[in-house]
């Protein structure tokens, strides 16, 4: 398969230093709020990278639940692979990835767990079919196959027939605090733009413009 001629010019537009807000939350929130008027597949949707004891980095894509300016928080099985990653090693980076718009959103931060008040107002605010599942997948862990995996929900369903249901013990919400925000608009001739917030003390941020 030849795939060396897939290219696109990117040409949707330029992010120059004057249009930057100073706050990199102020600003991640007008560019998030530009992919969700764009009608973007699931504009929340985000990379988070780990790594093992053993140094191997981990990726996969999780969902950004809510945001302010003590952080971005998502939410996990605490005994899943990438909870016990966080936990030895709490140093992450999550990507956002606009395509239609041409932009990234690189951020490197350090996660925390929220608190059981808020795991439990978001799981709360969960379709019923979502909180079940939570209860059901004891997630990264093998299982033999997917007909145990729906036998186990429809146990769920049962046992928590009338009611409703508890928040897992095993089930929470992570805050990944920023440390950096990249902010990345593609540009024609490959000449991109990119701006790297860095966190400098008493709450103040740099903000340089990188060589694409």
């Amino acid at each position: 398969m030849d795939i060396h001629a897939l290219r696109e010019d990117y040409k949707q537009g330029e992010l120059r230093r004057k249009d930057l807000h100073d706050d990199p939350f102020k600003q991640f929130e007008k560019w998030f709020q530009q992919a969700c008027n764009a009608e973007l597949l699931e504009p929340n949707a985000m990379t988070l990278s780990t790594v093992s004891a053993q140094g191997q980095p981990f990726m996969r894509t999780v969902l950004l639940k809510y945001f302010d300016a003590n952080g971005l928080v998502f939410f996990t099985n605490y005994e899943s692979r990438k909870a016990t990653q966080m936990n030895a090693n709490p140093k992450v980076s999550i990507l956002f990835t606009w395509l239609p718009l041409q932009r990234q959103v690189h951020i490197t931060g350090t996660a925390e767990k929220v608190t059981t008040a808020e795991s439990l107002e978001y799981f709360t605010s969960r379709p019923r079919g979502s909180q079940l599942g939570a209860w059901t997948s004891q997630q990264s862990s093998v299982i033999s196959s997917k007909q145990l995996l729906l036998m186990q929900f429809e146990h769920m369903k049962n046992k928590f027939l009338d009611g409703e249901i508890p928040l897992p013990d095993f089930w929470g919400g992570y805050r990944v605090v920023p440390d950096s925000f990249e902010f990345w608009q593609g540009c024609t001739n490959r000449l991109h733009d990119r701006f790297l917030y860095t966190h400098q003390e008493e709450q103040a941020w740099q903000i340089q413009r990188l060589a694409p």
